[in-house]
């Protein structure tokens, strides 16, 4: 068969090329480059998101088929690719200054960043599942290096060696689940699956299948009992890694659960459901039960991104008809702000030496620093749930979503895990501003940190306050499951 390639085919992926290109170039610079201007690669990394960011914008309400349908262009992979866009400027901003703290100083750090976003926006745009493969594969390897780019210290080391190797584990599980999806229907193309699901042929088969996919995606975003890679990877890699991994590894990993399960699948909605619901619950359950015993933050911090993972599943439980995409949609926007700015004010007390995360470390940081315990405590507040800030309404639309879509008890369980998380948040506030510090407070705090936290707690409040304009950005992805 002979594939013409169009200009709309190259154009349906522009985003991804440009960053794909950019960080080749990152690595050609890199050799001209001298180790202590190593900063330098990091402006240059965020010129080529700002060119990917405004090629997104500019493809915003375009719809395009392209590369004989295995990839497409609609408002819900331009959304998608938005908030991994997003998540990836504000870690270079994070990183400009933390790898040069922690002597981590390698240029090819800003070009693994930007190969793992395009995988991202890559999983966003699959319509084949070997497309949701291929940018399942460029998200994690780039990931794998970069959880282990603090070596030669040993948790970082661990941190990458775990991931790793529990990642290819559960690519193994994705990669069986296409095998048998294709062995019921005969294409890997989600039009084809959702064209043959109809028919109601090799059921069984096909809903193995679903059920290894499930494995495999629910690895990615975190979801129980696949999370056990979670605290300690978070815990060993570089913050802004941390914080990076948290969404937009999360975004993607949900990018392919709506476009695989909300279509390709529908016609065994019957069966998928209750499996994702009864995760979804155990997921919110675990995250926020277990994050209450936690000393570590950042440990803490993993097991509130296990949580979220739980909320934002029960928004693809819920389904399109009861306003599910839309709210899983806009509660990734809002998690990319608070997520960030929480691991930003993590990334503010790294050392050379290494990163105490204990509780210890931040008792009294407002008596030295009232901005910086200001900002954590809302995107504290943005992660229990409570206005105004965007965490409140992300949480509304995903609790709203479950009841209409007949979901009530999971909506119960959700509410009730969130008055459990407010414990081991508070307790955040409670240490930063209310106890005589234990270690000293960090005396520079360098304007690009300042810019992010500055941009994250005005981006908090912003989707807090005005909801509206961004939840009608999230519904115009609805846009593609009518077509």
């Amino acid at each position: 068969m002979q594939l013409s390639l169009s200009y709309h085919d190259w154009l349906s992926i522009l985003p991804v090329l440009i960053l794909s290109s950019w960080g080749m170039l990152l690595l050609l610079v890199d050799l001209f480059v001298s180790k202590q201007r190593s900063v330098a690669l990091g402006w240059l990394s965020m010129v080529g998101l700002a060119g990917a960011l405004a090629a997104e914008a500019g493809l915003w309400g375009n719809r395009w088929i392209g590369f004989g349908g295995m990839v497409v262009l609609d408002s819900l992979s331009t959304f998608i690719g938005i908030v991994g866009l997003l998540a990836a400027l504000f870690t270079v901003w994070v990183s400009l200054n933390y790898i040069r703290d922690r002597g981590i100083e390698r240029g090819e750090y800003y070009a693994l960043l930007l190969f793992s976003t395009s995988g991202i926006l890559l999983m966003a745009q699959a319509t084949n599942l070997v497309i949701v493969f291929l940018g399942l594969e460029l998200l994690s390897i780039p990931l794998y290096v970069l959880a282990g780019f603090a070596r030669p210290q040993q948790d970082s080391e661990e941190a990458a060696l775990k991931y790793f190797l529990l990642g290819a584990f559960a690519t193994g599980f994705l990669v069986y689940g296409i095998a048998l999806v294709y062995g019921a229907t005969g294409t890997t193309d989600l039009v084809g699956v959702a064209k043959a699901a109809q028919t109601g042929r090799n059921a069984t088969l096909l809903l193995m299948g679903a059920g290894l996919l499930i494995v495999g995606l629910g690895f990615k975003v975190a979801a129980v009992p696949f999370h056990m890679w979670t605290p300690d990877v978070y815990e060993g890699s570089p913050t802004p890694v941390t914080g990076f991994m948290s969404v937009g590894a999360k975004a993607a990993g949900f990018a392919a659960l709506l476009r695989v399960f909300l279509f390709g699948l529908e016609a065994v909605q019957v069966d998928w459901i209750p499996v994702l619901a009864i995760l979804s619950a155990l997921t919110m359950v675990v995250g926020n039960v277990v994050a209450l015993v936690q000393t570590n933050l950042k440990r803490m911090l993993a097991y509130s991104s296990i949580a979220h993972a739980g909320y934002i599943l029960m928004g693809v439980a819920a389904g399109p008809k009861s306003g599910g995409l839309e709210a899983v949609m806009f509660y990734l926007l809002t998690y990319v702000f608070t997520n960030i700015g929480a691991f930003a004010v993590l990334a503010v007390f790294a050392r050379r030496e290494g990163e105490d995360q204990t509780f210890h470390q931040y008792t009294g940081v407002g008596r030295k620093h009232p901005w910086l315990a200001a900002a954590m405590a809302l995107f504290m507040f943005s992660l229990i749930g409570m206005p105004p800030t965007g965490g409140f309404w992300g949480k509304y639309y995903l609790f709203l979503a479950a009841v209409n879509g007949g979901l009530g008890w999971l909506a119960l369980v959700g509410l009730l895990t969130s008055v459990i998380s407010a414990f081991f948040y508070l307790r955040v506030i409670v240490d930063m501003t209310m106890r005589e510090p234990e270690r000293q407070s960090p005396d520079r705090i360098y304007p690009a940190l300042v810019t992010t936290l500055a941009v994250t707690a005005l981006g908090t409040v912003a989707l807090g306050v005005w909801p509206g304009p961004w939840l009608q950005l999230a519904q115009a992805g609805l846009k593609w499951f009518g077509s």
